[in-house]
């Protein structure tokens, strides 16, 4: 990678970490490079740039950040670029802080979404990082709801100053930055300044952001998240940011940080949806802070079963287990039968994709017990009212046919078929691929093919890149197969799809 020019003063604060940790140079570039790989980074550096950076050369992009991540977790405290006597950049996990208060999570998420409403493709290939998931998890489940986040009501508020909001006088190099995208400040900056400044909020207000909510979950489930995701965001952008930014007090804030986090956990799901998976990790991190400010414990551990269904998905079943454990801790045995069954089909998800039979069945008797004892009148969060009996069957399943129990995902998925409403067309669509991979498993070749055959017409018409995948998947288990009259005329149909 290209550096600047060697400074004349060598590194002294670098040079002493490197003797406290006890790393060679050589040590030292191999861990640099191992936590690049974690990030989606190709870096080649080696023992000799690490002498070039002791003899004062700055390293360019997030590899100061990289260099600090490597020393905190060998030194196990947190060490910044500055402490290294590397200069500042944009940080590694941006967009993953936890924030410290209400304020400074405005910041960072309204940056996740403007840079993300603009033509920054970059964003969108952020990769997906394991060891994000800790520190927010962790730091949800031993904090509590923000003393106060009242905008612009009584003497402790932050109010804006000049028709600027609070935090746009701060210099641009505090301003919130996504690792590998540049920070642009122009004429939309200015004018999104002039629509902050002074709105109030009303009840009316949030009423809206839910009703905008309620919309757009219903393109995701019909059509994928592909289909309205930057609409969306644009939205979020242009009217919850200026909500955020406004005057309010704390009762109508409390329940707008609430819509708030529910909108940008449907804008990570969508993002999710098109396999932008780093990007998606982010907005699950900042729904999961915008609901501590909300004082919604029970949407927390929502957002976190959200990352642990990423984490499913991408095959990190031990992570995925991990966070729906702390979203069970985090919310104890208080919650609605269909909250605790949510929360444990979800760990039981985790343990299928490891492997572990006895675990996922257990979780799987939990989930079905406390579903079981759901009665009609019980007050349940509108995002948990969709797991009912078809969406349990649904989990099921996947997790038999992970754990290649065929027969019982077959009967699990043809009774989720069953029982779900056509408006879930995605979840329809994944069901009928476990479903078709079930009876494959079972040696029913020709049934499978044809359940696949409509997934797939299913998957054409859809925006959506997990629908997609979902069916390639099947067509991998396929290749044994081949020659078979069924695969022949079902590759026929495919082809003609395309």
């Amino acid at each position: 990678m290209t550096e600047r020019p060697a400074q004349r003063t060598p590194n002294r604060q670098l040079a002493a970490l490197i003797a406290e940790a006890g790393f060679s140079n050589a040590g030292l570039a191999r861990r640099v490079d191992q936590l690049g790989l974690e990030h989606g980074l190709d870096l080649r550096y080696d023992k000799t740039s690490v002498t070039r950076w002791l003899r004062g050369q700055q390293p360019r992009g997030t590899t100061p950040a990289l260099i600090a991540e490597v020393f905190t977790r060998r030194l196990g405290r947190r060490l910044t670029a500055q402490d290294l006597g590397l200069d500042a950049c944009a940080p590694v996990y941006a967009g993953l802080e936890f924030a410290s208060a209400p304020e400074e999570a405005v910041d960072i998420v309204s940056g996740l979404w403007r840079k993300d409403s603009g033509s920054h493709a970059e964003l969108r290939k952020i990769a997906f990082t394991p060891a994000g998931l800790v520190v927010p998890s962790r730091d949800w489940l031993i904090g509590r709801a923000d003393d106060r986040v009242a905008r612009g009501e009584g003497p402790a508020a932050r109010v804006p100053a000049q028709g600027r909001p609070a935090d746009a006088s701060a210099p641009a190099d505090r301003q919130p930055q996504i690792a590998g995208v540049p920070r642009q400040r122009g004429r939309a900056d200015r004018d999104q300044t002039e629509r902050e400044a002074g709105q109030r909020v009303t009840s009316g207000d949030v009423a809206a952001l839910r009703s905008v909510g309620e919309l757009f979950r219903a393109l995701d489930d019909m059509y994928g998240g592909g289909h309205a995701r930057q609409a969306l965001v644009r939205y979020l952008e242009h009217e919850c940011e200026p909500m955020l930014r406004g005057t309010y007090g704390e009762q109508t804030g409390r329940r707008l940080f609430a819509a708030a986090a529910d909108l940008t956990r449907l804008a990570g799901w969508t993002s999710y949806d098109i396999a932008a998976h780093g990007l998606a990790q982010r907005y699950f991190v900042q729904a999961l802070r915008l609901a501590q400010a909300a004082g919604d414990r029970p949407y927390g551990a929502h957002v976190l079963v959200t990352m642990s269904r990423q984490a499913v998905y991408l095959a990190h079943g031990r992570e995925a287990v991990q966070l729906a454990r702390v979203a069970q801790q985090g919310i104890g045995t208080s919650a609605p039968p269909a909250v605790q069954a949510l929360l444990h089909a979800a760990e039981a998800r985790g343990h299928a994709v490891l492997g572990e039979v006895r675990a996922c069945t257990a979780s799987l008797v939990r989930a079905e017990r406390a579903l079981e004892g759901a009665r009609p009148g019980d007050e349940v969060p509108f995002w948990a009212r969709s797991f009912d009996e078809a969406q349990l069957s649904d989990e099921f399943g996947h997790c038999h046919r992970d754990l290649q129990q065929y027969r019982a995902a077959a009967q699990h998925a043809e009774r989720a078929l069953q029982l779900r409403a056509p408006a879930y067309a995605r979840s329809r669509l994944f069901c009928r691929v476990v479903l078709a991979t079930a009876r494959l498993g079972l040696g029913d070749l020709d049934q499978a093919c044809r359940l696949a055959a409509e997934a797939a017409a299913q998957a054409a018409e859809m925006r959506s890149v997990r629908a997609h995948e979902y069916v390639r998947d099947f067509e991998r288990r396929l290749e044994p197969y081949k020659d078979a009259t069924a695969v022949r005329t079902y590759r026929d149909k495919l082809a003609a799809l395309n």
